[in-house]
């Protein structure tokens, strides 16, 4: 309680009036020239002016916050810190890419793509079959990983370095999402996709960009905020900005680790937030147009809420995978720890999906010992074989899966 204690005086102290609201931007008046060809009707093929958000600089900003939203972020914070202590949780360092694979696929759901974990993990197993939606969840999850790099080095953040995630999101989208590229043109949210008419929400314009994204980098680099408000002002003002023509919204997440990460919050872990933002999808884009209307302080403790649900969630995970394991040793027939059955089992929260051919060097075995591991827990009922063939048969663990989609389900019941 000391700690949050503290927490609370410290986001206080930011601002000793405690507003609650600040107004952040502006708009700017633009013509939209129509096209005699537009579909619709002669209100689509219209010319007409349209009001673009700009918002203010954030790289000197004291946040507005309040005793609640204060309280919410310093018990998040203390929460995230916990999850990450040596030893906190019962296989948590086990599940470690696990999580890092619900943050992808959640992510990427809310932006409209669906993905099993089952189906992710046949992606990751073998990347050039990987196609579709399997594909762009996979790039989602390496996009994450280069994040969390970029959370461990030790140098300021640069746009090239936000540029650097997009790049690796979109790498293998056609090239008129300019991969790596601020856009150069004006885009938008919601309504026709050849026209800003119905739009719920215009950005600012492409030659506001590139300045933008400089000062949120500034706001970034700074160690005098709480880590928690940092992360969800970072994430907001990148969606506000809305830099490059899509991914926009998962590169936005992929800054939520990096700013935890830098701030030494989340060293070993960052809670999957997304799996509960996108149990709450409408919540979460309240909560942004909050945040462009001025309530921050509603928004940093809306978005601590769901940072100290997800530890709580990635708690309750590790535990049950760590019983699960048990389980799996028993039915093994408790082999011994230095066997192949057993690394295997050790390794399978990582790697669901398998064969001797992937698996043999994170166990450090023989590609026979493996296939002979594999074999044995098939016997046993922990794994099931998935597909034919002699060298590089493949091996899933339904159980995890099952747990998994029980885990989610319990979320989106929740919120």
């Amino acid at each position: 309680m000391f700690k949050v204690a503290r927490a609370i005086e410290r986001i206080a102290s930011l601002d000793g009036d405690l507003r609650e609201n600040v107004v952040l931007g502006h708009f700017v008046q633009r013509r939209w020239e129509g096209s005699p060809g537009a579909y619709g009707g002669r209100r689509a093929r219209a010319s007409f002016t349209y009001q673009a958000y700009v918002p203010d600089p954030v790289g000197s900003l004291d946040p507005p916050t309040t005793f609640e939203a204060a309280e919410a972020v310093a018990a998040a914070e203390q929460a995230v810190r916990a999850l990450n202590a040596a030893g906190s949780v019962t296989g948590l360092e086990a599940i470690g890419a696990l999580l890092l694979r619900s943050e992808a696929i959640a992510s990427s759901r809310i932006e409209g793509y669906e993905l099993s974990q089952r189906n992710l993990a046949r992606a990751l197993v073998d990347p050039r079959a990987a196609r579709g939606t399997a594909r762009t969840v996979a790039a989602n999850v390496v996009a994450m990983e280069e994040a969390i790099a970029l959370g461990e080095v030790e140098r300021p953040l640069t746009a090239d370095d936000i540029r650097a995630i997009h790049r690796t999101l979109m790498g293998d989208e056609p090239a008129r999402v300019t991969p790596g590229e601020y856009r150069r043109e004006q885009n938008w949210m919601g309504g026709r996709l050849d026209s800003p008419i119905d739009a719920r929400y215009i950005p600012p314009p492409e030659d506001e960009v590139e300045g933008l994204v400089a000062d949120l980098v500034g706001f970034i680099n700074r160690d005098d905020l709480p880590g928690v408000a940092q992360a969800a002002i970072a994430h907001a003002q990148f969606e506000t900005i809305h830099p490059f023509l899509d991914g926009n919204g998962r590169v936005g997440r992929c800054l939520i680790h990096v700013v935890l990460r830098r701030r030494g919050i989340a060293p070993r872990f960052v809670p999957p937030v997304s799996v509960v933002l996108a149990t709450r999808a409408n919540a979460y884009v309240d909560g942004l147009v909050g945040y462009r209307e001025g309530r921050v302080a509603e928004w940093c403790a809306s978005f601590a809420g769901a940072c100290e649900h997800a530890t709580s969630w990635s708690t309750e995970l590790a535990e049950a995978i760590a019983r699960l394991e048990a389980d799996w040793f028993e039915r093994a027939g408790r082999p011994r720890r230095d066997s192949a059955a057993a690394r295997i089992i050790a390794a399978l929260p990582v790697q669901p999906i398998t064969s001797a051919a992937t698996i043999r060097a994170a166990i450090g075995a023989s590609h026979q010992r493996a296939l002979d591991g594999l074999k044995a827990l098939a016997d046993a009922g922990v794994v099931r074989q998935i597909t034919e063939g002699g060298y590089d048969r493949q091996y899933a663990a339904d159980e995890l899966f099952d747990l998994l989609e029980a885990y989610e389900d319990r979320i989106g019941r929740a919120a």
